[in-house]
C-alpha cells in the first residue's frame, strides 16, 4: 500500500469514529496533494463552466442572490482527476455502508467557486423525510488567504459548533439532516467540491434522480 492509500484508509477511520459520536468531522490533508492540485488545476483552466448556483432541486430549482452567490458545475466521470476523486469517495460510501448499515446507494458532486463577497446563506442540505442526501461533504481545492469560512451549527440551537477556514486538502463530512451550515463572505477566490452521499427513495421502481 503507498503512502497515498494509507493516508486515505487513515482519513476514512477518522472520519468513521468522528461520524459515530458528533455526526460529523474535518479532517485536513484528507486527500492525496497530488489530487488536490489537479482538481483545482480543472477548475482554473474551465472558467466557463462556472455557472449561477441556484437553490432548490428540480422543479423548484431557482436562482436568489438574497441566499448564494457562488457558482458550480457538476463532476465529469469522463474526466480522469475527477474520476480518481469519485472513486475515493465511492470507498468512504461502500465503508460507511459496511459500518452503519445505511444503503447508500450514491455520490453526486459539484465544483464551487465563491469569488470576492460570494456567500452563502445558513442552509440545511436535507429535510427530514424530503430528501434522499445523507451525508454532505466539502472538499478544498485551495487554501484562501482570507475568509470564505464553513460555519456548523448545532442541531438543536444557533450555536456554532465548527469554524472551518478553507485549507487545501481538508475534507469535512456532516449529516445533511442534521447540521445547519452557511459559508461566510469570500475575501480571496475559493474553490472546492460540495458532494452528498445519497440513498434511494425510489416511487414505483423508480430511482430518485441525482439533480
Amino acid at each position: 500500500m503507498d503512502s497515498s492509500n494509507k493516508q486515505f484508509s487513515h482519513t476514512i477511520e477518522k472520519m468513521l469514529d468522528s461520524i459515530h459520536h458528533n455526526g460529523y468531522d474535518v479532517i485536513e490533508n484528507a486527500i492525496p496533494e497530488h489530487l488536490i492540485k489537479q482538481l483545482y488545476q480543472n477548475c482554473l483552466t474551465a472558467p466557463d463552466k462556472f455557472n449561477s448556483a441556484g437553490i432548490g432541486r428540480q422543479q423548484s430549482l431557482k436562482q436568489d442572490a438574497r441566499i448564494r452567490t457562488d457558482k458550480t458545475f457538476w463532476l465529469d466521470s469522463k474526466n480522469q482527476e475527477q474520476t480518481n476523486y469519485l472513486a475515493l469517495m465511492d470507498k468512504i460510501r461502500l465503508t460507511i455502508n459496511r459500518y452503519f448499515y445505511l444503503g447508500l446507494f450514491d455520490y453526486e458532486s459539484h465544483f464551487a467557486k465563491y469569488e470576492i463577497g460570494d456567500f452563502y446563506k445558513k442552509h440545511l442540505d436535507a429535510f427530514k423525510g424530503r430528501s434522499n442526501r445523507v451525508f454532505t461533504t466539502v472538499c478544498y481545492l485551495n487554501t484562501p488567504s482570507k475568509g470564505g469560512e464553513l460555519l456548523i451549527y448545532s442541531d438543536s440551537s444557533n450555536h456554532i459548533i465548527e469554524k472551518v477556514i478553507p485549507k487545501a486538502g481538508t475534507l469535512v463530512v456532516f449529516e445533511s439532516e442534521r447540521f445547519p451550515h452557511e459559508v461566510m463572505p469570500a475575501d480571496d477566490v475559493r474553490y472546492s467540491i460540495a458532494g452528498w452521499f445519497r440513498k434511494n427513495n425510489s416511487v414505483s421502481g423508480t430511482i430518485d434522480p441525482s439533480s
